[in-house]
């Protein structure tokens, strides 16, 4: 579905979201699922949206998205450190259907009342939609949320999962600020970027950390070397300058970032490996990134 209210469509075909569109879709929702990277949570978590959220004074529960990429002992890890934290939290696998039934049950148990209304939040690529449909199953239908209510307009358009719970079926894209590799791993589109070498290094070099196996399971590439993995994936795909015949790094790094994006380049951190204080207000702060 379309939106109505004046989002824009990047070149990678993500429809970019203000905070005042963000602050919308809050302020209409009981409960904000705020979906995170389970590979990666920290740096798909939002300070900002938690602000937001809390001064509408509404329930958010944290989705742990992409669990099938990670050990589930590791989701387990996650979910206790947010818990721990004060954010309930679930971790599922939306494009397998995993973990949609706790979903369900999660959001019921987190909101303020029944029947309520779930909208879906995130930055880019965290499988936002994927949740959507997962919850929305095969034989939902549009409904409008609560008849002569006006506190909801006509501006969303709802799905009905279940008698007790109303979705909105707008997901909340946030917009993927921070340095090079938070835009990155927050989920920029790489088609927007005019030099996706640097962050695409910067991506490889922090997979490489956490997964010393991941280019040579991903593409058979032995090498440690980020420009050297770069030029072989842009000789393995043919991509070379038509001139020099030199290999098109460039877009090399484009479909290593879109790779890590569709989950086909694979590492995962551990609680126990971040330093990240939940409580930060500005996400372009030192403590928003992992170290």
């Amino acid at each position: 579905m379309k939106t109505t209210w004046g989002a824009r469509s990047s070149p990678g075909g993500i429809i970019l979201a203000s905070w005042g569109q963000i602050e919308r879709i809050v302020s209409r929702s009981d409960v904000v699922l705020f979906v995170l990277d389970a590979r990666d949570p920290l740096n798909t978590f939002s300070p900002k949206l938690i602000k937001l959220v809390n001064r509408h004074g509404r329930r958010i529960l944290l989705v742990l998205n992409k669990c099938d990429l990670i050990p589930r002992r590791i989701a387990e890890e996650w979910k206790s450190y947010f818990e721990n934290k004060g954010y309930p939290t679930v971790y599922v696998a939306a494009t397998r259907r995993m973990g949609t039934i706790k979903l369900r049950t999660a959001i019921k148990h987190v909101a303020p009342s029944l029947p309520a209304v779930a909208s879906v939040v995130g930055y880019p690529k965290v499988g936002k939609s994927s949740i959507i449909n997962a919850l929305k199953g095969k034989h939902s239908a549009s409904t409008s949320p609560y008849p002569g209510n006006p506190g909801y307009t006509k501006t969303f358009q709802f799905y009905r999962v279940d008698e007790n719970l109303l979705m909105i079926d707008t997901p909340g894209i946030l917009p993927a600020e921070g340095d090079p590799l938070e835009k990155v791993l927050r989920g920029y589109p790489p088609e927007k970027l005019d030099d996706p070498v640097n962050p695409a290094i910067m991506l490889i070099q922090r997979i490489l950390k956490y997964n010393p196996r991941a280019f040579l399971d991903a593409y058979g590439i032995e090498s440690k070397e980020p420009l050297r993995i770069l030029e072989e994936v842009a000789i393995h795909r043919g991509w070379f300058y038509k001139k020099t015949k030199e290999p098109l790094i460039e877009e090399a790094a484009r479909a290593i970032i879109r790779d890590y994006h569709d989950g086909k380049l694979t590492y995962y951190i551990k609680p126990s490996q971040v330093n990240f204080e939940l409580g930060a207000s500005n996400d372009k702060s030192k403590n928003s990134r992992v170290q």
